[in-house]
This record gives structure tokens, C-alpha cells and sequence, in this order.
């Protein structure tokens, strides 16, 4: 909780403005609830209207003063608080970035979008009322006692236990009690979240296979547990609720009690409301500490995710990259956990500028598990790799990155336009180069086909698109990018015989003076190929290439 406060610190000239428009919010209901009550009293004495000119006008200014008190503090302290919610899920955003893919591999995408938008929502139970209120409480509080001591100092006791009550004994009781019922709360909800995006995304495969009704059985099961944790929460908000009404209510009768035989009449009715109107006070915070269970079972599952540390770590001073490096990877090992087998083992490679390979390989061979070590997503064990003149962990990870053009077998596709998608790659080319690129992939005259051409959105993980478009909308992206070293790794999956032989010598006439690495399990076009190696046995063997075949 401490470490969430502390990203309050950026923000601290909102808090302070929230709280004293808080404190002149609760002064000015006071103020205008014992001078109401002074006018009243006084007024059926028959008074000269002289003496009562100075109440009314007084009754006037701290009913608006009130209203226009509570406005902007209300704006300051949720606009303080919705600004540094927008903070913490781009902060968290950034810090679970570095994770990705290695560390992120074991977490569903459901769960982590309910980290970062439902837990971190969360959070506004603290900032909004945990932080601000309990010192506007402390002050008012400070204020009533010296107000109602100005009359007769056991008056003021006797409103102080009940204040007392309310502003630490319920929220005490209110968190203990509510502790339980809030971190089942947050778990529940995020176990539905992550249901309900898993069965969304795979609500075909659902359909396709009939498991619809397990699949709504499991949700109406997740919603019922969800809806017991909220229930829970809602009876303890009521109880609390009606504990700070009885203590309210309590104070109002013991400090009258107090005052009937100590002060004039006049002024009875003056202490009894003044009383009353503070504890408005108190009131956010009990709710606050109602739901501090849930607010610290938030934050804890933001930094269980941001504490993670990344597998692959940048270097403290780097060096820098060449313009058109080669590449040497020497006998490198990788596993992918130490109790796993190696997935690559005394694998070694060269790549001159300009220079193209071809590595052949059965699914789960290990293909991409090698452009994953290159792209730095997963630290290799055993050998070394150099870009140019130096070892791959002597640069920064984004520009080895940028040395790279990648195409990989799962290519993403935003719900985006067409346009967007391509131009992820490099944002400040332009339309024409980004038609050109489209050209070289062959999926230009498809896009200017449809209605919306370039500007077409592509759905959800590019649903709208047949797997080749989608395939080749990929291989424009990497084609934009311009990068001196192209990796890609089976670009004509999905693609028939004849598109995928004009794809292949597209991307090899347009890349001329490239180095290109190919990964893939189909022999096309080998024969222009400067080496071909088939990945075996976790190493790479070197083999003879002639057009169409391949041999020892």
C-alpha cells in the first residue's frame, strides 16, 4: 500500500488542493447547520430583525459555499485520482513491456487485462477516499472540538467519544471485517474476466466442437461466486452504513444531553447539529477502509507482475550497432527452463551482409525458438552470438530490434485498418512506399478490391482475413520496415503452390543486398539460396542446394 501512495507523491499539489477544499466543504456544512439552528432558536425569542441580519446573510453564504466547495473538490480530487489511474496502467504497462514474451508466457491474457484495468480501478478506493478524507476528518474534527470546548469542555468530550468512534474504531472494524470478503471479491471477478475473454476468443472452437453449454457452465458457476463476494461486500457497506448512522445519532443525543444543564438554551440546538454535520466526514473513510481487502489484493497483483524480473536484461553501458552487421552465432545452447531439455544445443551459424540462408526444419524443430534468442526474448546458456564486431548482450535490445525486419508464424494484426497494420513497421513512411511494399507481399491488388481499401479494418486478430491475406499483410509490415537483416519465418504458410512461388522470388528480387535469413519446412526456390541448412537434432547440417531439392 505504501508503494501505491507513494505514485500519489507526482500528484501532491492536487492532494493538497482536494484536501483543503474537503476541509472548507465540512466547515461550511457545520457552519451553515449551527447558524440555521442559532437563527431559528433566536429568531422565536422575537428579536430585533438587527440581530438577525448578520445570521441570515451567514445562513446564505455557507449554503452556496458548501455546494460550490463540494463541486470542485470533487473535481480536483477525481480528477487527481483519474489522472494517476491513467498513470499507474501506463506505468504497468511499461514495466510488464520488458517481460514479454518469456515472462508472460504462463499468464493468461485474460488475467492480465483485469490486472490492468479492474485492479488498477481498484485502487480508487484508496486515492479517492483513503487518502484525502481521514485529513479533512482530522481537521474538522480538531475544529468541532475546539468550537464545542468554547462552550463547556465536557460537551466536547462527549461529542469526541462518538467522533472517535467513527473516525477510527468503524473504519478499524470495517476493515477487519471487510478484508475476507474484498480479496475474494477481486479474485473472483478477475477468474471471471479471464474466463469470459478465453471463451470469447475461442468461442468457435466452442461451437465447432459442442462445448457451448460447458463453457456457460462454467461461467454462470464463476458469476455466482462473483456475485456471493459482491453480496458479502454489500452487506458489510449496509452494516457499516447503519453503524455510522447509530453513531451519528448517538453523539447528537449525548452531547445534548450534555449541554442541557451547562448552556443556554439558545445554543442547543446550535452544538447538536454542528455535531451532526461532522461526521459527513468520517463517513468516506469508513468506506475506504471497507474496502481495503480488495484495494490491497489489487495493488498486490499489479506488483506480483511488475516485480517479475525479465529474462533478458540490457547491458549498463551499451555499444553500438553497425549499419549492416553480421551475424555469427557460435555453438549456442537454449532451454527454455533449467529442468527441460535443450531445444537448440552446439547450434552455429554465419550470416555475411547480404547473404542468404535457408533453414529447413520440422515443426517444433526449434526454428523460431532461434529467432526468439536472436530478438532477445529469451536468453541463450551456453556460446556466444555477435552482431558484427561485438556479443549480442553488448547492445540495447531495442537496437538490436531495430537491425531486424521479422516475420514470424503468428503474426499479429491489430483491429485496425489495413493501413495501420502496415505501417506498425515504420510510421513515418509514406503512402507510396507503403503501396510498394504491399506490392512486393502481392497483396496490393486484393486491398484496393475491397470497398474500403486500404482503410478496411481487419477485426480482431485480422478475423476478417483469410489466413494467406493476413500471412501477407505480415510479410508488407517487414518488407516497410527496411531492416539490413530479414528473418522469416515460414512467410507462404497458409499460401498455395503457385502464390507462394511468386511471393518467394518477389521477396528474393526485392531484397537483393539484404541478409536474409528462411526459415521454413518447404523446399521452394532453394536453389538461389547462398547456403541451406536443415535444423536436426537441435544443430544445424549444411547441405547442397539445386533448384527444387536438396541434397548432403
Amino acid at each position: 500500500m505504501m508503494r501505491v501512495l507513494k505514485l500519489l507523491l507526482p500528484f501532491w499539489r492536487g492532494v493538497l488542493i482536494a484536501i483543503l477544499l474537503g476541509t472548507l466543504t465540512i466547515m461550511s456544512s457545520i457552519s451553515l447547520m449551527a447558524l440555521s439552528a442559532w437563527l431559528i432558536s433566536t429568531a422565536s425569542l422575537r428579536p430585533s430583525i438587527a440581530e438577525l441580519s448578520v445570521a441570515v446573510v451567514g445562513v446564505r453564504f455557507f449554503g452556496i459555499a458548501r455546494a460550490v466547495f463540494r463541486y470542485l473538490e470533487r473535481v480536483v480530487s477525481h480528477e487527481t485520482t483519474f489522472r494517476l489511474l491513467a498513470e499507474m496502467r501506463v506505468t504497468f504497462y511499461r514495466l510488464i513491456e520488458p517481460l514479454a514474451p518469456a515472462r508472460l508466457t504462463s499468464q493468461r491474457s485474460g488475467d492480465l487485462l483485469s490486472r490492468v484495468v479492474s485492479d488498477v480501478e481498484s485502487l480508487q478506493n484508496l486515492l479517492l477516499r483513503g487518502v484525502a478524507p481521514p485529513l479533512v476528518a482530522l481537521l474538522t474534527a480538531v475544529l468541532l472540538t475546539v468550537f464545542l470546548s468554547a462552550f463547556d469542555p465536557l460537551i466536547a468530550a462527549a461529542a469526541l467519544v462518538f467522533v472517535l468512534a467513527a473516525g477510527v474504531v468503524l473504519p478499524l472494524f470495517s476493515a477487519w471485517a471487510g478484508e475476507t470478503a474484498g480479496v475474494q471479491r477481486v479474485q473472483a471477478r478477475a477468474q471471471l474476466n479471464a474466463v469470459l475473454i478465453d471463451a470469447v476468443q475461442g468461442m468457435a472452437e466452442s461451437i465447432v466442437y459442442g462445448q457451448q453449454g460447458a463453457q456457460q457452465e462454467q461461467i454462470a458457476k464463476l458469476n455466482a461466486a462473483a456475485a456471493q463476494a459482491d453480496q458479502r461486500s454489500s452487506r458489510l457497506d449496509a452494516l457499516q452504513a447503519g453503524l455510522m448512522v447509530l453513531f451519528t445519532n448517538g453523539a447528537a443525543v449525548m452531547v445534548l444531553a450534555a449541554a442541557i444543564p451547562r448552556i443556554d438554551g439558545v445554543f442547543l440546538a446550535t452544538v447538536t447539529l454542528a455535531t451532526i454535520a461532522v461526521f459527513e466526514a468520517f463517513m468516506p473513510i469508513s468506506q475506504a477502509a471497507l474496502q481495503l481487502g480488495a484495494t490491497r489484493s489489487a495493488a498486490a497483483r499489479l506488483f506480483e507482475t511488475a516485480d517479475l524480473p525479465p529474462v533478458v536484461n540490457d547491458p549498463p553501458v551499451s555499444v553500438s550497432m553497425p549499419p549492416h552487421p553480421a551475424l555469427h552465432i557460435d555453438s549456442i545452447t537454449f532451454r527454455y527452463a533449467p529442468d527441460q531439455d535443450s531445444v537448440l544445443e552446439g547450434l552455429s551459424l554465419n550470416l555475411m551482409p547480404g547473404q542468404r540462408t535457408a533453414i529447413i526444419g520440422e515443426s517444433g524443430s526449434g526454428k523460431s525458438t532461434l529467432t526468439s534468442v536472436l530478438m532477445r526474448f529469451w536468453e541463450y546458456e551456453g556460446g556466444a552470438i555477435h552482431l558484427g564486431d561485438h556479443d549480442l548482450r553488448q547492445y540495447a535490445q531495442a537496437d538490436i530490434r531495430a537491425v531486424f525486419g521479422v516475420m514470424s508464424q503468428r503474426t499479429h494484426l491489430f483491429n485496425t485498418t489495413i493501413r495501420d497494420n502496415i505501417h506498425l513497421a515504420r510510421t513515418d513512411a509514406s503512402i507510396a512506399e507503403l503501396e510498394e511494399a504491399a506490392k512486393q507481399a502481392q497483396i496490393h491488388d486484393f486491398v484496393v478490391s475491397l470497398p474500403n481499401g486500404y482503410d478496411t479494418i481487419v477485426g480482431e486478430d485480422g478475423f476478417q482475413l483469410s489466413g494467406g491475406e493476413r500471412q501477407r499483410i505480415a510479410l508488407a509490415r517487414v518488407l516497410l520496415k527496411n531492416a539490413p537483416i530479414l528473418i522469416l519465418d515460414e512467410p507462404t504458410a497458409n499460401l498455395d503452390v503457385l502464390t507462394e512461388r511468386a511471393v518467394l522470388e518477389t521477396i528474393l528480387d526485392t531484397t537483393y543486398g539484404k541478409t536474409l535469413l528462411l526459415l521454413t519446412h518447404r523446399r521452394v526456390l532453394l536453389g538461389r539460396m547462398d547456403q541451406v541448412y536443415v535444423l536436426r537434432d537441435k544443430q544445424l547440417i549444411r547441405v547442397e542446394t539445386t533448384e527444387g531439392r536438396t541434397s548432403r
